[in-house]
């Protein structure tokens, strides 16, 4: 039986069913490819909902600011995900005349998309031969024909790329990336049941005793620690309580989203030394002396390539202040939630 058969057989009875299967809308599929870009699909399911009920079209997503882009996308991480459909939506717009590209170069050109990207929209949308390469099909290729060039790099790409453009249903590239995506999902698991295997009879790292060594994944970065320390700043006017915020910018993490005060140092401050900084800032920032405040716990937020350590300061302000720092805002405490932050600040408003 050809490989894309016994494949197929497989998929018909093992198949998943998600909510962007069996769609050649290629808006939604690039919404669910870009929300599963570093997202276990359990998680994207959700986003991916409520991201195509805030933005239906390319149309709307073009039409929205970049803050409401972000607000619908907050707690989803790598934001310039979200930057980078935005300013794509718009190219399409005013560029392609607000049809979606159909061919894979044109693809290609949009910002964000990259050549797994590409390739799903064009083999889901417009039944395109394109293979689609994810961790999933690289495991199950790797230990199909034992290949043990490092994933996760071009020459890897370019490599499973041959393979799978000799073995990809050309009449039906659709279902067999889906197919692909599954077997390895589902089937080819980093632990698999190499005893209900389809293809147990051809596999090389199962004839070589390698399934537990392949992929090769290339040598991770390490991932680098920064301190923040944020001041939570607060006071009462009348019955309303206000505190100040300010939006990151720059090429740096969560870029336009918004946080409080933020002191960043070069290594870990201990109770003394973060308290002079406190009273150092509060003081030429704000012109408060002897400044009322605590400070909380440190919490721990892991990124892909950073570890956050950060420690909220809570400060209290007899009034407001007469003049508000540069890049510093004030809002109602209540509309923090209209506005987009991350997930960390989210995490510290929760336990308040």
């Amino acid at each position: 039986m050809a490989f894309s058969d016994k494949l197929e057989h497989w998929f018909n009875d093992n198949g998943r069913t998600l909510p962007w299967r069996g769609i050649d809308d290629p808006y939604r599929i690039w919404v669910s490819e870009i929300i599963l870009q570093q997202t276990r699909i359990e998680q994207g399911w959700d986003y991916y909902h409520r991201f195509v009920a805030a933005f239906p079209t390319v149309s709307s997503l073009a039409k929205a600011t970049e803050e409401q882009v972000l607000k619908v996308w907050q707690g989803l991480g790598y934001y310039s995900r979200a930057r980078n459909m935005h300013a794509a939506a718009q190219y399409i717009m005013h560029e392609c005349q607000g049809h979606f590209p159909q061919s894979y170069s044109e693809i290609l050109k949009l910002k964000g998309v990259g050549r797994y990207t590409a390739a799903a929209i064009a083999s889901f949308a417009f039944k395109l031969p394109y293979p689609v390469i994810d961790g999933n099909v690289y495991r199950f290729i790797s230990r199909l024909r034992g290949i043990s060039t490092p994933i996760g790099t071009t020459t890897a790409y370019n490599e499973f790329e041959r393979v799978l453009s000799t073995l990809i249903d050309t009449l039906h590239p659709d279902r067999f990336n889906a197919a692909m995506m599954d077997f390895g999902a589902l089937q080819c698991k980093p632990q698999p049941d190499c005893t209900a295997c389809p293809f147990s009879d051809e596999c090389v790292a199962l004839q070589t005793m390698r399934v537990d060594l392949l992929p090769i994944k290339a040598a991770k970065q390490r991932p680098t620690d920064r301190w923040f320390y944020y001041l939570d700043i607060r006071w009462t006017t009348g019955d309303t309580r206000f505190m100040t915020i300010r939006q990151r910018t720059g090429d740096d993490i969560w870029k336009g989203l918004f946080e409080f005060d933020l002191l960043e140092a070069e290594h870990r401050l201990d109770d003394n030394e973060l308290r002079e900084a406190v009273v150092s800032y509060i003081s030429a920032r704000y012109h408060v002396a002897n400044p009322v405040f605590s400070v909380g716990k440190e919490l721990t937020h892991q990124l892909t390539h950073r570890t956050i350590h950060a420690r909220f300061v809570s400060v209290e302000l007899a009034q407001p202040p007469d003049v508000m720092p540069q890049g510093i805002e004030a809002i109602e405490c209540a509309k923090i939630n209209n506005i987009p932050i991350p997930k960390l600040i989210d995490r510290y408003l929760h336990q308040l």
